[in-house]
């Protein structure tokens, strides 16, 4: 379907008041799921990240990587394992995470961004400790290397963002709690901890950190819906006071349920507006940025 010139006109003029309002704040976009993996969507993500940019918008791309991190260990024989929706992550395995997503995911993003005009640095959560953790407290569950946030070294993020440069951050975490390790003579051998981290958490923490304007989830459903099974049940806007409530009538439930917590997280520390916004729509973000519409599920207080 061809766009008018006027019509275009009109879609310029609709965005204009939003440039304005959020021209020199920050936002932080969490990327993960199918958006990840399908080209066309991550070009659609990409090429929105870099408008916002060049609009004047500080952005900050935080990402996962589960589907290279498994296709990786397939690769190598490593069998993938997951207990309560999280990635065991033994010794071996961290390994894997911290060359997929330090390496290859992150740098093919920080590349994929400067090849369509973008300015663009890769970091990870062990760079001057931008993200401190230790082992996460599964009680009578072990994950292995999964870590639970303790602190954010959050200047090496905004002395990108002060020089224009759009910080691209995989989630892995600086151990504070090293451990040891026996070797088969019995001796033992201090390990530097690395930890894998949920990038949704990631992200929230780091959007409080910054007191960022907005966090955004990208997703791999339309948003918050009272019926999981109808789209047109999606509920554009939720309350602090209503999550509980939710929460209690099962609406928010399963794996929207650490989303949600992070949403709520972000606000009580101070973000202003978080989204949970579906990644398989091309163009989401502008969509929820710079149009009267907006898109999924808006968390505000």
């Amino acid at each position: 379907m061809l766009i008018s010139n006027l019509d275009k006109a009109k879609v310029l003029t609709q965005a204009l008041p939003y440039i304005q309002k959020y021209n020199k704040k920050t936002i932080v976009v969490k990327y993960g799921g199918n958006a990840m993996i399908n080209e066309k969507l991550k070009e659609a993500v990409i090429s929105d990240i870099i408008m916002l940019s060049l609009t004047g918008i500080k952005v900050v791309l935080v990402h996962g990587g589960g589907s290279e991190i498994t296709e990786t260990m397939k690769r190598l024989n490593i069998e993938s394992k997951f207990i309560n929706g999280l990635r065991y992550t033994d010794e071996e395995t961290i390994d894997v995470v911290q060359m997929v997503l330090a390496g290859k995911t992150n740098k093919d993003l920080v590349n994929l961004i400067s090849l369509k005009g973008g300015q663009a640095i890769g970091l990870s959560g062990l760079d001057s400790g931008l993200i401190k953790a230790k082992k996460l407290d599964g009680g009578d569950t072990d994950y292995g290397y999964v870590g639970d946030i303790t602190d954010i070294n959050i200047k090496p993020v905004t002395d990108l963002l002060e020089k224009g440069y759009i910080p691209v951050i995989a989630t892995i975490a600086q151990g504070i709690d090293n451990d040891v390790i026996m070797d088969s003579n019995n001796i033992g051998k201090e390990r530097n901890s690395v930890y894998n981290i949920n990038a949704d958490t990631a992200a929230a923490e780091i959007a409080v950190k910054l007191g960022a304007e907005k966090l955004i989830l990208l997703t791999d459903v339309k948003g918050l819906m009272a019926d999981v099974k109808d789209e047109d049940t999606l509920i554009p806007v939720v309350k602090l006071a209503e999550v509980d409530e939710l929460k209690k009538k099962g609406i928010i439930n399963g794996g929207m349920i650490p989303k949600v917590d992070c949403c709520v997280a972000s606000i009580k520390g101070g973000v202003n507006r978080t989204h949970i916004i579906d990644g398989r729509i091309l163009h989401s973000i502008l969509i929820e940025m710079l149009s009267d519409e907006g898109i999924g599920t808006m968390f505000l207080k």
